[in-house]
């Protein structure tokens, strides 16, 4: 019989880059780290999120229609680990730009995706938004890394 703590090691062994997935709405921001990201589709640019519906940045996403995706650097683990706990205010002056769609963007992120809710769908405990991607950016930097429970850094 699968249970939970088996499922979640199974799941554990898929390595995969660390995302936090900011959001506004009537200058409230939030976000919050989410593993469950992937692009879906080339055309349209389409990308997808897994976000329980428990959190708030599910209220915020739902009210506002628009969410921003930020993809990680290696060095940045205390933003993962900022934006996965319960600490009331995640964003520190200085940490963050708001962009043309007023979404919040690290600084220092490998990758910024802005998108606009296209679907959403139920998917158990969670919801899964995809997003029709509105603007994107990067940088040349390594990547964060997520594996077995634990951060990584790509080896040179």
């Amino acid at each position: 019989m699968l249970d939970d703590a088996r499922f979640r090691q199974v799941m554990s062994l898929f390595a995969s880059g660390v995302t936090v997935v900011t959001s506004a709405h009537e200058e409230h921001l939030s976000g919050l780290t989410v593993s469950s990201f992937t692009s879906l589709s080339l055309n349209p640019m389409l990308v997808l999120v897994c976000i329980d519906r428990q959190a708030a940045s599910h209220t915020t996403i739902t009210a506002s229609g628009y969410y921003a995706i930020n993809i990680l650097a290696e060095g940045q683990e205390y933003l993962s680990r900022r934006f996965a706990s319960s600490q009331a205010e995640k964003f520190t002056p200085g940490t963050y730009t708001l962009s043309p769609h007023g979404l919040p963007l690290l600084n220092g992120a490998l990758a910024h995706i802005e998108c606009r809710v296209h679907a959403a769908f139920p998917g158990g405990d969670h919801t899964i938004f995809v997003g029709e991607v509105l603007a994107a950016a990067c940088q040349e930097e390594r990547p964060l890394l997520y594996y077995r429970s634990g951060y990584h850094l790509l080896g040179r």
